[in-house]
C-alpha cells in the first residue's frame, strides 16, 4: 500500500512545470555558451568553462529536484526550523570566512566552487514561514503575529545586509504577499508602496518640502476625523515614521550604499549621466538587446555578445544576450514561459489543502516574480543595477540549484495535496 501510495504521489507530480523548469535551464546553457564563445577553445564540453560547468550545474540540478519527489513531502514541514537555521549558519560563516568579490562578501570557496548563501536563504525562510502560518494560523491583526512573521523574514535579510547584498536582501521583500494572501493587512502593502515613492521623491525634491506636504496631509486627514482618537493617534505615527524614513535615506544613501550602486541609482533617476562608467553596462545591454530587432542577430552572431561588450553577459546581463541573437520574439518566448510558470505556480497554491504548502507555493512564485522583473529591468534600464540572476538562466551553480530546490519542494508537496499537514 506504502509503495502504490508513493507512485501515485510521483504521477501527480505538475510534469508541466518540470517541462517549463527544463526549458528555461536549456535556454540558459545555449545563451551562456553564446556570451563566451570561443571559436578557438574546445567545444559544448569544455568542462573548464562557464558553460560546461553551467552543464554540470544543469544535470546535477536535474537529478536534485527529481530526488526531492522522492522525498516524503511531510519531512519539509518537520525540518523546516532546522534548514532555515542551517542557512542561517551559512549566512553568519560568510561573514567571517566568505571570499569578497566586488565589494560583497558573499560566498564561502569549496575547491573551485562558490557557494552563496543567500540563494539557500530563500526557501529556508519560505519554509519556516509557512510552517509558522500553518501551524499558528495567525491573523496578522495583532502586533504579535506581526513581529514573529517579520523575525523570521528579518533575520536573513539582516546578515545579507551585512555582506552587503542589497539585491539579495531586496528580494526577501517578496514575503510580504504571501502574508497578504494569508491576511496581512492592505495597508502594510500601501506603506511599502509609499516607502518607494518616498525613496524616489526625496531625491528628485529637497527634504523640507516633502516634510511641508506631509505634514499638511496629515493635518488635513486629523482635521477631517478630529473625533476620532484611534485615526488621529495613527495619523501622527505615520507622519513622525514618514519624516522619520526621509532622514534615514539620506543617511543610508550617504553612509551605507557604496559609490557604484548610489550612481546606479542616480543614473536610473536621471540625476546624472555617465557613459563610461556606472552606465556603461546598461548602455551596451540596451544597445545589445535593441539590435536584435524582431528576429534577433542569430545565435553565435550577435557582435555585442561575440565582443564582450556587456560585462557580467553571462550572469546579471544574460537577458542582453538572448534580446541580441533571438531578438522580440526570444525574449517574448522567455517572458512567456516565465508567465506562464508564475500563473501557474499561482493556481497550485491555490489548490492545496494545507496552509504550509499554500504559503510556501505562493512565496515560491513571488520570489521568482520579484528576481525575474528585477532582473529584466536592469537589463532594459528601468532600474537599478543591484545584481541578482535570472533564474535558472543566468550561470551559477548556487543561484540553479536554489531555483531547483525552491521548485520542486513546491511539486513534491503539491503531489501530497490531499492534505498530511
Amino acid at each position: 500500500m506504502q509503495q502504490q501510495q508513493g507512485n501515485r504521489f510521483f504521477f501527480n507530480v505538475d510534469w508541466i512545470t518540470v517541462l517549463i523548469y527544463i526549458a528555461l535551464c536549456t535556454i540558459g546553457f545555449v545563451n551562456i555558451y553564446a556570451s563566451i564563445y570561443n571559436p578557438d577553445k574546445a567545444g559544448v564540453f569544455d568542462f573548464t568553462s562557464s558553460y560546461g560547468k553551467q552543464l554540470i550545474y544543469v544535470i546535477s540540478g536535474l537529478i536534485l529536484g527529481l530526488s526531492i519527489l522522492l522525498f516524503d513531502g511531510r519531512l519539509f514541514n518537520v525540518f523546516s526550523p532546522f534548514i532555515y537555521g542551517g542557512t542561517l549558519v551559512l549566512l553568519l560563516a560568510v561573514l567571517v570566512i566568505g571570499n569578497k568579490v566586488a565589494g560583497n562578501q558573499a560566498w564561502i570557496a569549496i575547491g573551485s566552487f562558490k557557494l552563496q548563501p543567500a540563494e539557500f536563504a530563500k526557501f529556508g525562510t519560505a519554509l519556516l514561514l509557512a510552517r509558522y502560518v500553518g501551524s499558528f494560523n495567525p491573523k496578522f491583526r495583532d502586533f504579535k503575529s506581526i513581529a514573529i512573521a517579520a523575525l523570521i523574514v528579518g533575520a536573513p535579510l539582516l546578515l545579507i545586509m551585512l555582506q552587503p547584498d542589497t539585491g539579495s536582501a531586496l528580494v526577501f521583500l517578496a514575503f510580504m504577499f504571501p502574508l497578504y494572501r494569508e491576511g496581512l493587512s492592505g495597508y502594510f502593502l500601501l506603506i511599502f508602496l509609499g516607502m518607494i515613492v518616498l525613496f524616489v521623491a526625496d531625491f528628485l525634491v529637497p527634504t523640507w518640502i516633502l516634510i511641508t506636504i506631509i505634514t499638511v496631509i496629515a493635518g488635513l486627514f486629523i482635521y477631517n476625523n478630529r473625533r476620532k482618537q484611534k485615526i488621529i493617534f495613527s495619523t501622527i505615527l505615520v507622519t513622525i515614521f514618514a519624516i522619520g524614513y526621509l532622514f534615514l535615506i539620506k543617511v543610508a544613501y550617504e553612509k551605507v550604499l557604496a559609490p557604484h550602486q548610489r550612481s546606479r541609482i542616480e543614473l536610473m533617476l536621471g540625476l546624472k549621466t555617465d557613459n563610461r562608467g556606472a552606465g556603461y553596462n546598461v548602455i551596451q545591454s540596451q544597445i545589445a538587446i535593441g539590435s536584435g530587432q524582431v528576429t534577433g542577430r542569430g545565435f553565435l552572431e550577435g557582435t555585442q555578445t561575440k565582443y564582450g561588450y556587456v560585462p557580467e553577459q553571462s550572469t546579471d546581463f544574460i537577458f542582453s544576450t538572448i534580446g541580441e541573437e533571438w531578438g522580440f520574439l526570444g525574449c517574448a518566448v522567455v517572458i512567456g514561459l516565465y508567465s506562464f510558470l508564475l500563473l501557474r505556480l499561482i493556481n497550485l497554491a491555490e489548490r492545496q489543502r494545507s496552509t504550509f504548502s499554500r504559503v510556501y507555493g505562493y512565496s515560491v512564485a513571488c520570489i521568482l516574480f520579484f528576481h525575474v522583473f528585477i532582473n529584466i529591468g536592469m537589463t532594459i534600464g528601468i532600474i537599478p543595477v543591484i545584481g541578482i540572476p535570472l533564474p535558472l538562466i543566468s550561470y551559477g551553480g548556487s543561484s540553479l540549484w536554489s531555483f531547483t530546490i525552491l521548485l520542486f519542494i513546491f511539486l513534491k508537496l503539491d503531489s501530497n495535496r490531499m492534505g498530511f499537514f
